[in-house]
């Protein structure tokens, strides 16, 4: 297999690599610990429905609420917070996303893949819940963004 390279943004993504995207009935927070756990959040950090209350719970996301309190956070803007993926798709809790402002978000979620040398990555159908955005348009957008990365996404949809 030939190996080219591209530069995106400030990354060189290796063309020829290996990405896996798989979707399975199984609890996203039963997957092994390697895994990163993506979701969406709202730029007021608010978490109170959906998965985004699971992941509140679960991993202490206080400090990106504190953060989202005294600024609100960047709109296509992901943020690390230990194994999680925090996608900010829209301004408050209570509005909509666009697939604009999702694909933003999942290109800046793959650049801190890049960044920091994640390999695995596990998520609900990002989106898709209480956002409503259909999953067939949602899944291309993942799949378009990483591509040419060498990285397992798993979907998870119980």
């Amino acid at each position: 297999m030939s190996v080219s390279r591209r530069k995106h943004g400030r990354h060189v993504i290796e063309r020829g690599t290996n990405m896996q995207f798989h979707e399975r009935q199984q609890d996203l927070f039963e997957l092994e610990d390697h895994y990163a756990l993506a979701h969406c959040i709202s730029a007021d950090a608010r978490m109170g429905k959906g998965i985004a209350v699971q992941f509140r719970e679960r991993f202490d996301l206080r400090t990106l609420q504190e953060q989202a309190k005294l600024e609100p956070l960047e709109i296509g803007r992901c943020y690390p917070v230990g194994r999680t993926l925090n996608l900010v798709t829209k301004a408050k809790f209570s509005n909509k996303p666009t697939y604009a402002s999702l694909t933003q978000a999942v290109e800046s979620m793959r650049d801190v893949c890049l960044e920091q040398g994640i390999t695995a990555l596990a998520m609900p159908r990002i989106g898709c819940g209480l956002d409503r955005l259909k999953w067939e348009k949602v899944s291309v957008i993942i799949q378009n963004t990483f591509a040419e990365m060498d990285i397992e996404i798993v979907v998870c949809t119980v």
